[in-house]
């Protein structure tokens, strides 16, 4: 039974296992639930259509009544941006640490949510308790700050629930991954270790952002003419880096995006950026020369609508590159982001602007852990079984893989699997349905729904709109007039072909339709889509407007 009345421990991805992005977890002990993460994703070139989406919470917001809370690990997009979207299909308090709860605030409150949602703060490290779940933060280092993994204690047992992390001996901001910690739990026991899977195929260590600092300082101090780096807005670290080497360099720095922006605002409310003197507001910017500028913008992934696709081409409304100018990308390439990031790249190349990437040069180290860290977390931790998530396939088999090696049993599952921890043999018992929501203006539609298939198939293949006018009889009065948006140049001859081909198509209708609008109007759409086909062997969407006269 999915509600196990008879009492358990079980693990449910509804997001995040078999993919990257859109994190949302579920545990459950003896009929409570409590939720981990709840992040968005973005479409992607395989979802042209689709700019960001959100796990559906179908089954968890069917049993909210019985979900006692929802905790944030860390305030990565992927892991926090979807609060604010399915927050009141969940009503449940929200726990998070400080910076994690000023960047979820803001998400808040323009959706007008604020004084609705009830906001726990709890300090890095610490402990609480939700229902029957005893709770506690442990400390790892990551790309944003704060950023906690997870212990979760049961009467069945320990779970860890990393999050997302690395062992970096010196991440900048904030204090190292909490070995220690770590090790003490590895003591008491833990049933299992569901944990991050990122960089799973990556040999070796993920690097410092110590080694970053260095190298960028170098980096930007020996640049002329107009310089931008463009990073993860949330990586507070690499910002202060950035601001640290442009002052040792003699130059100001610019925040350009309101992403940035917004992580600032954020950081400093909490504590952090204490040393990184104001920047400078993105208006002013064109007034202090290029040799003394360096702008901080978002947009390193691409993004068409972000500071730094608009400077790429020529369209910033403050900024502006050329020949002798650089930018460099302190950041990792996202997969599926690779053709956006190219187009960026080119506009800018085009502009004679000089790029500096991860290909080429120490200017960004990953978040997550390559095998060597993975196989020093397991030996600490010494879980009795392995949950791979946050991964695509390939990244979750060689995670499984490595623990096999290290003697630990891996259990492969996938979003919708119902992990049962305790009692007895770990096992996948159930499913429970999941999907995707499309956030679109200011609101939510299915991936899989009709608007969003509509969608799809005006994408690939076009919309033809025709007007009709028939009288009584069901007899066409007039020409057909057919519009088609992004299939047709102004004045094309096969448009009026296609029209013709459309009028002949109804006159051979039977005069019996005329009484049936229904019947009518789908024989009429039935009647263009053979008139398209006959003429441009394509199937757009199509839709017919019936005048009687």
């Amino acid at each position: 039974m999915i509600d196990s009345p008879g009492g358990d421990f079980a693990f449910l991805p509804l997001g995040g296992t078999g993919e990257i992005g859109m994190n949302l977890n579920l545990y459950r002990c003896d009929g409570r639930w409590l939720a981990v993460d709840c992040g968005i994703g973005f479409g992607g070139a395989e979802l042209p259509e689709v700019d960001v989406m959100v796990p559906d919470p179908g089954f968890i917001a069917a049993r909210r009544g019985q979900l006692d809370g929802l905790v944030i690990t860390h305030a990565h997009e992927d892991h926090v941006g979807a609060v604010a979207w399915l927050w009141r299909q969940l009503r449940c308090p929200v726990y998070a640490t400080p910076f994690t709860a000023a960047v979820l605030r803001a998400k808040l409150a323009e959706a007008q949510l604020l004084a609705e949602v009830p906001l726990t703060i709890i300090p890095p490290g610490g402990g609480f308790e939700v229902g029957p779940f005893a709770l506690r933060f442990l400390r790892v280092a990551h790309s944003t700050p704060e950023s906690q993994a997870l212990a979760i204690t049961t009467r069945h047992g320990t779970v860890l629930h990393t999050g997302d992390w690395k062992l970096d001996p010196h991440p900048l901001v904030g204090p190292p991954t909490d070995e220690a910690a770590f090790a003490a739990l590895g003591e008491r026991g833990v049933l299992a270790m569901v944990c991050d899977s990122t960089n799973a195929m990556v040999e070796g260590h993920s690097g410092s952002e110590a080694e970053v600092r260095r190298s960028l300082t170098a980096l930007i101090r020996g640049l002329a003419g107009r310089v931008i780096v463009t990073c993860f807005a949330s990586n507070v670290a690499r910002v202060e880096t950035v601001a640290l080497a442009a002052r040792e360099a003699g130059r100001s720095v610019a925040l350009v995006g309101r992403s940035l922006r917004k992580i600032e605002a954020a950081a400093r409310a909490t504590g952090y950026l204490r040393n990184v003197p104001e920047f400078v507001p993105e208006d002013e910017a064109g007034s202090i020369p290029d040799e003394n500028l360096l702008l901080l913008a978002t947009g390193s992934q691409g993004e068409p609508r972000s500071a730094l696709a608009r400077i790429a081409a020529d369209k910033h409304p403050h900024v502006a590159l050329g020949e002798g100018d650089t930018v460099v990308f302190s950041s990792r390439v996202i997969p599926g982001n690779e053709r956006a990031i190219g187009t960026v790249q080119d506009g800018l190349v085009r502009r004679g602007v000089r790029l500096m990437t991860e290909r080429d040069h120490m200017v960004h180290v990953s978040g997550h852990p390559a095998r060597d860290e993975l196989r020093r977390l397991y030996r600490l931790v010494r879980p009795r079984l392995s949950v791979p998530v946050h991964g695509e396939w390939r990244h979750l088999s060689a995670h499984a893989e490595l623990a096999r090696e290290l003697g630990i049993q891996a259990i492969l599952i996938e979003d919708g699997d119902v992990l049962r921890l305790a009692p007895g043999a770990a096992d996948v018992v159930e499913s429970a349905p999941v999907g995707r929501l499309v956030v679109d203006g200011n609101r939510l539609l299915p991936l899989g729904g009709e608007v969003m298939g509509a969608r799809r198939r005006m994408l690939h293949h076009g919309v033809v709109i025709a007007s009709i006018a028939v009288d009584g009889a069901g007899r066409l009065r007039g020409a057909p007039r057919l519009t088609a948006p992004g299939m047709f140049e102004p004045e094309d001859a096969d448009l009026a072909r296609v029209a013709s081909d459309f009028a002949a198509n109804l006159g051979e209708l039977p005069a019996s339709l005329a009484r049936d609008e229904a019947a009518l109007a789908e024989a009429a759409r039935a009647a263009l889509r053979r008139a398209l086909g006959r003429r441009l062997q394509k199937r757009p969407l199509v839709e017919v407007h019936i005048v009687r006269v």
